[in-house]
């Protein structure tokens, strides 16, 4: 057999995309590193004193509808409905997990100085638990179903510093833990759960209802 290299392992695939985001989101932190957080935060003032929107709060689910999109379509997907959603919250435990005590420890002041809950960005991380589960479900179907996830979950990060919520390096670090908690979800989940054979469950979207569908056919 012959032997994966470096870059083709599973260690490096898994785990360097997310400690590239938060390694650079800390070494800008403050006015540190290479076009800083202070620095983004005093360009954003310029370019758009005067900008606010809650979108962010809706746009980080926006992947979530994708995945149940292409389902109606009939793609198929890595994993069934049920273990995907499975997988929607075991990844998203694992995020909240990290991100909640990094607030706390941390403590850093938010660009609004509204409190003291900056490090790392809780709407970062969730957008790209989203966006990392959309590719991981459609990665062999065609890569640009995840790079459509994440230019919506970046979009969410850029609405953060613009809303003055939060500093660069609070993204950055918010994305790579959202990555990692999805790559962390599915290393270790056993796909032990498996609907039977006669019975489907899917979403189900139209003009007059929306919710789930179950099937069991004799």
């Amino acid at each position: 057999m012959k032997k994966k290299k470096w870059y083709q392992r599973n260690s490096v695939k898994y785990f360097a995309a997310p400690a590239i985001l938060v390694g650079y989101g800390v070494s800008v932190s403050g006015k540190h590193g290479f076009y800083s957080s202070i620095d983004t935060k005093k360009d954003i003032h310029h370019l758009f004193p005067d900008f606010s929107t809650d979108a962010d709060d809706y746009i980080k689910y926006v992947p979530y509808g994708q995945y149940v999109l292409l389902k109606l379509l009939g793609t198929s997907s890595q994993h069934d409905f049920l273990n995907v959603a499975l997988l929607i919250i075991k990844s998203n435990i694992i995020a909240s997990a990290m991100v909640f005590p990094l607030k706390n420890i941390v403590g850093r002041e938010r660009p609004d100085r509204s409190d003291f809950m900056s490090f790392p960005s809780g709407h970062t991380a969730d957008a790209f638990v989203a966006a990392a589960i959309l590719h991981q479900e459609f990665k062999d179907v065609s890569p640009w179903i995840g790079v459509s996830g994440y230019v919506v979950a970046a979009s969410v990060g850029v609405c953060r510093m613009l809303n003055n919520k939060h500093w660069q390096s609070d993204v950055l670090a918010g994305a790579g833990i959202g990555i990692l908690s999805v790559h962390l979800a599915y290393l270790t989940h056993l796909n032990r759960f498996h609907l039977p054979k006669k019975l489907t469950i899917s979403p189900i979207v139209n003009f007059h209802a929306k919710g789930i569908g179950i099937k069991y056919s004799f």
